[in-house]
Order: structure tokens, then C-alpha cells, then sequence
């Protein structure tokens, strides 16, 4: 997840807690990370950050959780790539594949992303992407996405 409007730290914490009542148990967190933006660089830096959650719901109910929080966060979608408070996206979900009309699992770009493999590697490095059958970390080193990805310090 991330996001480059307002107070990008408030909203990472904000969707954890939300993630943690609303769609499961948070079981881990990385680092916080920053980023250039991805698609369109006129525009603030970017916090991400990967989460890994343990939940009951099946993937479009969990879609739907997600797309609620971050409504609430004060999403809002006019654009693709543009700043946004929060967007959170579904990685992975276990080793299942999914391929419906608003939905992919595994997220098709994860693998071309520095700013998403590098939190990700961090909690999940051993973890088979189930259609590239190689570990996050594999894909890590291999990415050629020369964004640069630094280590958020809070203060």
C-alpha cells in the first residue's frame, strides 16, 4: 500500500488499523519506504509499505473491504497513477490465482515494481510467485525498475 497526499505516514498507520478491524488479522509489516512516483513524476514522493494479513474472506469480498477503506481514507480515483492518500492493492493471496473483470491475483505489475518487491522481499522473500515460480526475492534482483526505493526514518 501507499500513498503521496496529506500525511502519507498517518495514512499507512490509518489503513493498518482498518485492514486489522476490518478484513483481518495483521500478521506482519515491513519497513516504510520512499519512492518517486511510478507512472506520472510530476508529483510527490510516494510512502509504501507491505503488509501481510491472515483473513476469512475469499478475494473479491477482501477487494471490496480494501476499496471501502480506502474510500474512507479519502481515496479518490480520477486518474490512474495520480497522488492519492492511500491505495492498497492485493499482491498475493496465498498461492491462488484470480483473473476476473476487477480483479488479479498475483497483481500483474508486481513484478516490474521496485517500490512493491522491495517492502514485499522484506516479510515475504521466500514466497513463490505462483505463475513466475521464482521467490519475491528472485524477482527483487532481478527487477529492472530504476526507481529508486529508500528506507522511510521517522522522526
Amino acid at each position: 500500500m501507499g500513498g503521496n497526499i496529506g500525511d502519507r505516514l498517518f495514512y499507512l498507520r490509518s489503513a493498518i488499523y482498518k485492514i486489522g478491524e476490518r478484513a483481518g488479522k495483521v500478521l506482519q509489516y515491513s519497513s516504510i519506504y520512499e519512492t518517486a512516483p511510478w507512472g506520472v513524476p510530476d508529483q510527490p514522493d510516494f510512502l509504501n509499505q507491505a503488509i501481510e494479513i491472515e483473513t476469512n474472506l475469499p478475494p473479491r469480498l477482501l477487494l471490496q473491504e480494501l476499496l471501502s477503506i480506502e474510500l474512507a481514507l479519502g481515496r479518490e480515483r480520477n486518474h490512474k497513477w495520480y497522488a492519492r492518500t492511500i491505495d492498497i492493492d492485493i499482491l498475493l493471496y496465498a498461492d491462488q490465482i484470480v483473473a476476473v473483470d476487477d480483479l488479479v491475483i498475483p497483481h500483474p505489475r508486481l513484478s516490474f515494481r521496485r517500490f512493491v518487491l522491495t517492502p514485499l522481499a522484506q516479510i515475504a522473500a521466500q514466497v513463490v510467485h505462483p505463475q513466475l515460480n521464482k521467490t519475491i526475492a528472485m524477482l527483487l534482483s532481478q527487477c529492472e525498475d530504476p526507481l529508486e526505493v529508500k528506507e522511510y526514518q521517522i522522526t
